[in-house]
């Protein structure tokens, strides 16, 4: 199976063009979000190449090492059927105290659940209305 991203939409007419920042007290709380996220990313990915995960298909079971991942890093709230999004085409940026996402899905509550469990204040926007952020595309 090859290492691809999978674009979960209907059409790129319709493209989100999210963005989403964390805002957290501390510049090392940010770092700690971001690697969590960095091994999710990891480990879903392991899954999918070890044929453990079907992005696509949803899951309601983790696999051994997703539970166990999960629980190492003490994030209780993301469901078995929200792990494939940790497959999907989405770039995060550490920035100071914000860690940074921009994706075109609109199923980013994994991400949004990582977040808010570390301690972020956490901004949610499509760049398309809002061309003029600071963090939308192209900035």
């Amino acid at each position: 199976m090859s290492n691809m991203k999978i674009w979960n939409g209907y059409g790129s007419e319709h493209s989100m063009n999210l963005v989403m920042i964390g805002r957290f007290r501390d510049a090392a709380d940010a770092a700690k979000a971001k690697q969590i996220i960095d091994w999710l990313v990891e480990k879903v990915d392991a899954d999918v190449k070890a044929g453990q995960l079907d992005v696509g298909e949803g899951s309601d079971r983790f696999t051994a090492g997703m539970l166990d991942l999960l629980g190492r890093v003490n994030v209780a709230t993301i469901g078995p059927n929200e792990v494939e999004q940790f497959a999907y085409d989405v770039t995060v940026k550490l920035k100071d105290n914000q860690v940074i996402l921009t994706t075109e899905e609109s199923d980013v509550s994994a991400f949004l659940k990582v977040l808010v469990d570390r301690g972020a204040r956490v901004e949610v926007f499509s760049a398309h209305d809002y061309p003029e952020a600071e963090y939308g595309r192209g900035k």
